[in-house]
């Protein structure tokens, strides 16, 4: 019998095609009066909407959320909110946007509703991160958690193809490292095989036909449990490597977890054997097949990159990435390989020419 410790996260989920329409209901419920609404630059348009429709519950938008939460851009943020005299943060769109929400609830503490638009699963999760002279610090703090998170499919259904597979893949991500997490638990376990199979299932639909509306409610389903798992448990080398990989060298966040996933799963195989069955089953691989292959096939069966040159990565930093992420140790299942500069150095440079593991 394994012993294990669960602990569930206290978030508030409301999950359906249409479901954008209760969101002055979810405010109310939080005690709030005004909402700053939080988006992207690209995305600003869906800001102004949700705004136009809190009406008088609008503080304000903050349209100005980048890649991996920049210490400057977080206290623009964080400023605006005191400004306005918000008592609450509505996100609408990715990891970016709610990354946003969270470096504003870090020091303010105000409420986050979130509503996703991509499948990162950050909304899931009290994990923050922030970057400051190049390097990005993340951390755990229960105040960042959304209070509420508003899960709608009609949202996603204009998310191009392309963003849509590499944020599927990031969510994967989460789960497959959950399921050799060093705190791991038997629900979380659960969730993340069913979430993989969610969104193994989703993917391929999503590329046939993009505004296949169940496709895309699955892959929510699936991004809502992953998210789950990444808040519930720590996670491994393969977060370790692309939020290196993201923030010294500013790549893309979703792309580079796509093409990592497959060689950082390959790299502890050998010493979870567990978690690479459940893997498995949850992508319907014949058993001779390897989990590794399975997401390397996953993603580039549905047009995602699979080599870290293609997403901007520049050969001659391989060398500072492995020493990175060698010089700041990382809990990983296969602990000795971690030490070994060499190993993960080889690894990185089967990632940057996109090798299909075995």
């Amino acid at each position: 019998m394994k012993e294990f410790v669960y602990n569930g996260q206290p978030s508030r989920v409301v999950f359906g095609a249409g479901t954008l329409a209760h969101l002055e209901r979810e405010i109310e419920l939080l005690g709030a009066r005004r909402a700053l609404v939080l988006s992207t630059p690209e995305q600003q348009g869906q800001a102004q909407r949700v705004a136009k429709r809190l009406g008088s519950r609008a503080a304000g938008v903050f349209a100005r959320a980048v890649m991996h939460v920049p210490i400057e851009t977080a206290r623009e943020a964080r400023e605006e909110a005191r400004r306005l005299d918000a008592d609450c943060a509505v996100a609408i769109g990715g990891g970016s946007t709610i990354g946003l929400g969270k470096a504003i609830a870090l020091d303010s503490g105000l409420p986050i509703v979130a509503i996703p638009t991509t499948y990162a699963g950050s909304e899931m999760t009290p994990i923050f991160g922030i970057t400051e002279g190049g390097l990005k610090k993340t951390g755990k703090d229960a105040r960042v958690l959304p209070r509420t998170v508003i899960y709608d499919p009609e949202l996603t259904l204009l998310l191009p193809v392309a963003m849509s597979v590499t944020s599927g893949m990031n969510a994967i991500a989460h789960a497959a490292e959950g399921l050799y997490a060093r705190d791991g638990n038997p629900v979380m376990s659960l969730m993340a095989e069913e979430g993989i199979r969610a969104l193994a299932r989703a993917l391929p639909a999503i590329r046939r036909r993009s505004d296949d509306l169940d496709a895309r409610g699955d892959a929510l389903y699936g991004a809502w449990l992953c998210g789950t798992v990444l808040g519930g448990v720590g996670m491994a080398l393969h977060h370790k490597l692309c939020h290196t990989l993201g923030g010294s060298f500013n790549l893309p966040h979703a792309e580079v977890h796509t093409v990592v996933l497959p060689h950082a799963i390959s790299f502890n195989a050998p010493v979870v054997p567990e978690a690479m069955s459940r893997i498995q089953r949850a992508l319907g691989l014949a058993q001779q097949s390897s989990a590794a292959a399975g997401l390397f096939d996953l993603a580039r069966d549905n047009g995602a990159p699979v080599a870290l040159r293609d997403v901007g990565m520049e050969e001659n930093d391989l060398d500072r990435a492995a020493d990175l992420v060698v010089n700041n140790p990382y809990w990983n299942p296969r602990a000795a390989g971690l030490t070994q500069r060499g190993e993960i150095r080889q690894l990185l440079q089967s990632a940057f020419d996109g090798i299909r593991p075995e």
